[in-house]
């Protein structure tokens, strides 16, 4: 099955629609409208589009529902948004609110690789034994509990192993 390429603007349809079903069952164009902030034509228009590719189910005037694909790209373009936002708040210390409107437009850009590693840094961040590596505007990172590369397992780095010549 060929990958289907939306663009930033599909992508944030799919979303509202999933975040919307997830609350009331299935979305209607209105909710849509009103969670994205724009007409009702715009809406008419995306929802068209997305059911020609096979991601909604639409009819005028009819809930609008994500077909298992949509499904799966909308839960998709959803981790992506949750990781980035995530990434923000815990490892930059970026202000909730900034972070999740930051990880909406960066959701459609970050490729899978990277989005991994900021994961992966994330989880590390979280998971210090000693618990306290933030951010500090103005002075970068530091540990709120003064653990230092001598004194945190985690932070230290194995000596390098030789090589077997």
């Amino acid at each position: 099955m060929a990958q289907i390429e939306l663009s930033a603007s599909q992508e944030d349809y799919l979303e509202a629609i999933f975040h919307i079903a997830q609350e009331k069952q299935a979305a209607r164009a209105k909710d849509i409208a009103q969670a994205l902030q724009v007409r009702a034509s715009s809406v008419t228009s995306a929802l068209r589009t997305l059911s020609s590719l096979g991601l909604v189910n639409y009819a005028p005037y009819d809930l609008i529902t994500l077909t298992p694909m949509g499904d799966g790209m909308a839960r998709d373009i959803v981790a992506r948004h949750e990781a980035l936002s995530k990434f923000l708040t815990i490892v930059l210390g970026v202000d909730p609110l900034e972070a999740d409107k930051a990880a909406c437009k960066m959701e459609h850009a970050v490729s899978k690789t990277i989005l991994e590693r900021f994961v992966k840094y994330a989880e590390y961040v979280e998971q210090c034994p000693r618990g306290g590596i933030t951010w500090d505007s103005g002075f970068g990172y530091y540990c709120a509990n003064n653990c230092t590369d001598l004194d945190c397992d985690r932070c230290q780095r194995p000596d390098p192993v030789p090589d077997s010549e």
